[in-house]
């Protein structure tokens, strides 16, 4: 009887433990700096989140030098994933800091349903003979 009872909760530990690491977070960030950008112009990532979950891109920006990212991220299955929200966040430093000093943009998606969809940003000059495709940011995202 014993010997039943140990092994019946041995049993429950690994089930719970298998279901916890199964569990794809509800709150994912994302984050590349100026820094990130200057030794890799072009960087991919990968993350899960769960169904419902939430997911932030914070990625290095300075408007000021004519640059900017795409205000809408391109999304490969508007099923799986949508973006709700973007903006750009000046640096908070006091005193304040110079003109010129870079920045964030931050992009926020929901997880729809299960799949897997990828999100791309470019950091370009938007006018016409502008730079293109400068930096670019590449988020295959997983929602389980």
């Amino acid at each position: 009887m014993k010997s039943k009872l140990i092994l019946t909760c041995i049993m429950v530990a690994i089930s719970l433990s298998l279901y916890a690491c199964s569990l794809a977070p509800k709150q994912v960030s994302v984050e590349a700096s100026c820094d990130d950008f200057m030794s890799d112009q072009h960087i991919s990532k990968e993350v899960e989140v769960a169904v419902d979950g939430s997911l932030t891109v914070t990625l290095c920006s300075n408007p000021s030098t004519g640059f900017q990212w795409s205000e809408s991220a391109q999304i490969s299955d508007h099923t799986v994933l949508e973006q709700v929200d973007h903006k750009f966040m000046s640096p908070k430093r006091e005193p304040p800091p110079p003109p010129g000093t870079p920045g964030q943009e931050v992009w926020t998606f929901k997880a729809l349903k299960e799949g897997t969809s990828t999100v791309s940003m470019e950091y370009s000059r938007p006018w016409e003979s502008g730079a293109k495709a400068t930096w670019t940011f590449v988020l295959t995202v997983v929602v389980e």
